[in-house]
C-alpha cells in the first residue's frame, strides 16, 4: 500500500505545479494501491478548486469512483491515535490530514507514502518504527 498526501494528487491536476510530471510517474509506477485518508480528500477537493477549478475537483472525484485511489475514513481509535501524534508534534502544526497519513500507514503495515511535503514526513516517525520511505524523492535518490 501506499499513502498518498494532497500535494502529489494536486501536482498531476494542477499543469502549472512542478512536480506534475514525477507525481504522474510514480503514480504510473505504483504496483500496490493508492490510499488516501479522508481528511486529505477534503483539503485536495478544496485545492483543487483554488488551483484547477471544478474540472479539476470532478477528475479527482472521478478517479476515486473509477478506483484509481482508495478512500480510507479513521476509526475512533485512530483518531485518538491522530490526537496523540498531534501533541508530540506541536511544534509543526502538523493537522489532521497530514496524522491520517501517518496513522493509516500504521494500519496497512506500510512506510511508503507518495507526498512533496518532506518538511512534515521526514520528521514524522511511522508509528511501526523505522522512517517512511518519500515517493518520488527516495526514489531518484535512490537511483543517483
Amino acid at each position: 500500500m501506499i499513502i498518498v498526501d494532497a500535494s502529489a494528487v494536486i501536482a498531476t491536476a494542477d499543469r502549472r505545479d512542478a512536480n506534475g510530471g514525477a507525481a504522474r510517474a510514480a503514480m504510473r509506477a505504483a504496483r500496490e494501491p493508492l490510499i488516501i485518508p479522508a481528511p486529505v480528500t477534503a483539503e485536495i477537493d478544496y485545492m483543487l478548486g483554488q488551483r484547477v477549478g471544478r474540472n479539476g475537483r470532478l477528475g479527482f472525484l472521478r478517479d476515486i469512483v473509477e478506483g484509481r485511489f482508495r478512500v480510507e475514513s479513521l476509526s475512533q481509535d485512530e483518531h485518538a491515535t491522530v490526537l496523540g501524534l498531534e501533541e508530540r508534534y506541536a511544534a509543526l502544526n502538523p493537522g489532521l490530514a497530514d496524522l491520517s497519513i501517518v496513522v493509516l500507514a500504521a494500519r496497512f503495515k506500510t512506510r511508503t507514502i507518495l507526498t512533496f511535503d518532506e518538511r512534515h514526513f521526514r520528521v514524522f516517525e511511522p508509528l511501526q518504527g523505522g522512517r517512511f520511505t518519500i515517493l518520488p524523492a527516495d526514489t531518484e535518490t535512490d537511483d543517483a
